[in-house]
């Protein structure tokens, strides 16, 4: 994708925001002949739409609507839809409503001979142009991951990308592959990959200097879903492409800290895997051993996910870092509670929970919070195992599904994010497909705390 910004232009159109709530004050200050343009073209200044004014003038200049929901919708919509050309802004518009301008030039070409033309916008002085960019790359390289089809994205180009991620920033990259899981402890993501043709592994990088706080990011990588032997049906197997957007996100936020040099020691582990089916595959009542020895009855084989997240939060928890935040596809009961535009959240860490929060309403990257409720840890009692790794209920999904992650934090302030990871329709600046939810909120909150 070429550069959505530039520095400067000649000739670059203005852009004029007009929020809705004003648009009855704008049209009447409007000129006669700039009035009967915008009434012509029925503009109502809602988010995304556009009127032409001052045409055959010297002032030559395009209206912009905005009803103020989205601060990413500002001017998310507007790239794809005013085409090909440089445009300027009227007035001056915040980093996040900026950052807009270039998640809406994003287009999904891999599998298309021709992109639409897209517009270029000339930022303001004051604007950071290379941090603007990193923003932008870190959500293209998610966003591409996530629309990536699964056979064109089995483990092992995941941990190509992943590796070549590393190397870009100067990070280590070290990945386990097939039966070294099972000699290092790492049997619980051994079981769920063992049945692909692509062997499963554990990405692990580590980035930064040895004096700064340990964060560790961990990220869900199915790489494909099938259900395993619990085995999905048609429509549920449909989108399974986007199990890996944890991963995605996780590595995409690793790629924004590097690029941005926050001021911490970094650690970044993806377990990646298909969670296929063949003779070998693993089996509902199965017990597992896990990473710290707990041993995990499988309810269902298609709760996957949090058995290769299990293994990868007891190894980072080994280090007592700051904070560990894990990124996940992880359940259909969370998108039944908030939906799919806003990332599930549970932590144990009132505080971090609170910034996180704080964090995701000043970047427009929505989140909510679910409760951690112990209570219903019962569910999650074997008769034969420490623990199984699903509940044999309808309720409360994607809380026992985090309960069964916290069994392996060991204590260390912990955040779970449980994603939608895809965008289920168009919106200003969130074009339908991958998205990198839940990872500009996580970065506002880092940069916050661990600024110098």
């Amino acid at each position: 994708m070429a550069d959505p910004y530039l520095s400067s232009a000649v000739g670059a159109i203005p852009i004029e925001l007009v929020p809705s709530r004003d648009h009855g004050g704008w049209l009447n200050a409007l000129s006669p002949q700039d009035r009967e343009q915008a009434q012509r073209h029925r503009f109502q200044a809602k988010t995304g739409q556009v009127c032409w004014l001052g045409q055959g003038t010297d002032n030559l200049r395009v209206a912009a609507g905005w009803d103020g929901a989205s601060a990413i919708g500002a001017l998310g919509g507007l790239p794809l839809t005013l085409g090909e050309g440089a445009y300027r802004l009227a007035e001056p518009l915040d980093e996040v409503q900026l950052l807009g301008w270039g998640l809406g030039c994003y287009q999904f070409t891999r599998y298309r001979s021709e992109a639409r033309p897209v517009a270029q916008l000339v930022l303001p002085d004051s604007a950071d142009h290379e941090r603007l960019d990193n923003f932008v790359c870190a959500v293209q390289l998610v966003r591409d991951l996530i629309n990536t089809p699964a056979g064109d994205l089995p483990p092992s180009v995941l941990a190509e990308e992943a590796a070549q991620v590393a190397g870009a920033q100067g990070a280590d990259c070290r990945i386990v592959v097939g039966d070294d899981l099972l000699a290092e402890g790492f049997e619980a993501i051994h079981s769920v990959g063992r049945a692909a043709a692509d062997a499963p592994r554990l990405i692990d990088i580590t980035w930064g200097e040895p004096g700064n706080p340990l964060i560790v990011l961990v990220g869900k990588g199915v790489c494909f879903d099938s259900g395993g032997l619990n085995l999905k049906p048609a429509q549920g197997m449909r989108s399974m492409k986007k199990d890996m957007g944890g991963a995605a996100a996780a590595l995409g936020l690793a790629q924004l800290i590097m690029a941005e040099a926050l001021p911490v020691r970094l650690r970044l582990l993806i377990p990646a895997v298909e969670n296929a089916v063949a003779g070998n595959a693993y089996r509902p009542g199965d017990i597992l051993n896990t990473y710290p020895g707990l041993r995990v009855e499988v309810d269902n084989t298609d709760a996957e996910g949090r058995l290769i997240l299990c293994d990868a939060l007891a190894l980072a928890a080994e280090d007592a870092p700051e904070l560990m935040i894990d990124f996940a596809t992880l359940t259909g009961s969370a998108r039944s509670a908030v939906g799919a535009e806003l990332s599930a959240l549970f932590c144990n860490d009132n505080d971090l929970a609170d910034g996180l929060l704080a964090a995701g309403r000043a970047v427009d990257d929505p989140l909510w919070r679910l409760p951690l409720h112990g209570d219903y840890n019962h569910m999650l009692k074997s008769k034969v195992a420490d623990t199984l790794n699903a509940a044999p209920s309808p309720y409360g999904g994607a809380i026992i599904a985090a309960l069964f992650l916290e069994k392996f934090v060991n204590g260390t302030p912990w955040a779970h994010f449980d994603i939608m990871g895809y965008n289920v329709r168009n919106r200003p600046g969130r074009p339908q497909g991958g998205e990198a939810m839940a990872m500009r909120a996580v970065f506002q909150y880092l940069e916050q705390r661990f600024k110098r």
